[in-house]
């Protein structure tokens, strides 16, 4: 599942590919109009500049697929350890994002939330009102970090990496049952 962050995100980055592409071929178009100047001034050569907005899409590509194929690995992981309790909301965000939620959560109940951070360096997950849950720290190296959620009433969760730190992040919040 990706959630509408994500979406947008990878959406501007299509748009971000579409206007280097554009750029690319506009110096293409610029350079194939009198190849001979472009090789007297030392201007890079159409082909170059094919090659270079050729190389520039793959590497976007392959950035794109990573991120997604990380997604996929991290929803797995979540699915698979333990479903334990109704789920009430779930997603997958870069780490260099981060999560930022208020999910819809019922007073006297308890909720407990799954991250799993996939990549290099570290999140962390801190929740407002501070009771509310535990701040704790989220290594990327595929561990799952579980934390109780007592709601007194609404909750914020921002889960932010450490400043070098890539990858993916994702998360589920499931209700297991009355507070205690």
């Amino acid at each position: 599942m990706i959630s509408t962050s994500t979406a947008t995100a990878r959406l501007r980055a299509r748009l971000a590919a579409g206007a280097v592409m554009a750029a690319a071929l506009g110096l293409v178009s610029c350079a194939a109009s009198d190849g001979h100047e472009a090789a007297a001034s030392g201007a890079a050569s159409p082909s170059a500049s094919r090659a270079a907005a050729g190389a520039a899409e793959q590497k976007l590509g392959a950035q794109q697929f990573d991120e997604k194929q990380l997604g996929e690995q991290a929803e797995a992981m979540l699915g698979g350890f333990g479903s334990g309790g109704a789920m009430v909301e779930a997603g997958t965000e870069r780490v260099a994002e981060g999560i930022h939620t208020e999910p819809s959560l019922g007073r006297g109940r308890a909720y407990r939330l799954d991250l799993v951070c996939i990549g290099r360096g570290s999140a962390r997950a801190v929740f407002t009102p501070a009771g509310t849950g535990t701040e704790t720290g989220v290594p990327c190296d595929r561990s799952v970090v579980r934390r109780r959620i007592t709601p007194h009433g609404p909750v914020r969760i921002d889960v932010d990496g450490v400043k070098g730190s890539t990858g993916v992040v994702a998360w589920v919040v499931r209700e297991v049952g009355r507070a205690s």
